[in-house]
């Protein structure tokens, strides 16, 4: 989206491009976000909401990565997620120590249930989109159901 704006200047009129960035991967984003916070030793970081954003935050929850969440409604429709951040108290080292997108909109990554990878020998988890909801690779094995592989997290 390309959006040109004038401006007065000592009498003069100037005119402006801003060119907007479209997102063409807001999973990457959330990730990529994620990482960066990480990285600047952030508490919390803030990040646009969809459904899907939604329940991975939920995810690393429930597997102890992040501290805690909070879904924020705003003027656009989702609203944004607040994620606050989880370091060891003595060390400072974040509970996330790498996060990798694997499918992406160009190339999807599906596996069935029998299929799914390993992440770390079992320490790290994948983080799959499965007809049964967003759920990691351990649960889908469980449930028998493969999916698109979304991110490794560890």
């Amino acid at each position: 989206m390309l959006i040109i704006f004038a401006a007065r200047f000592r009498k003069r009129v100037c005119f402006f491009k801003v060119d907007i960035m479209k997102i063409t991967d807001p999973i990457a984003d959330y990730l990529t976000r994620v990482r960066n916070a990480i990285k600047a030793r952030h508490r919390v970081v803030e990040v646009p909401a969809s459904n899907i954003k939604k329940e991975v935050t939920k995810v690393l929850f429930d597997k102890g990565y992040i501290l805690n969440y909070k879904f924020e409604d705003t003027q656009n429709k989702q609203g944004n997620i607040k994620i606050a951040l989880k370091y060891n108290p003595e060390t400072k080292e974040s509970a996330i120590t790498k996060l990798e997108r694997v499918s992406s909109p160009g190339l999807r990554q599906y596996k069935p249930a029998t299929e799914l990878p390993k992440v770390l020998n079992g320490l790290g988890i994948a983080i799959l989109s499965t007809s049964k909801g967003v759920i990691t690779d351990k649960e889908a094995k469980a449930l028998n159901v493969g999916g698109e592989v979304l991110c490794y997290v560890y």
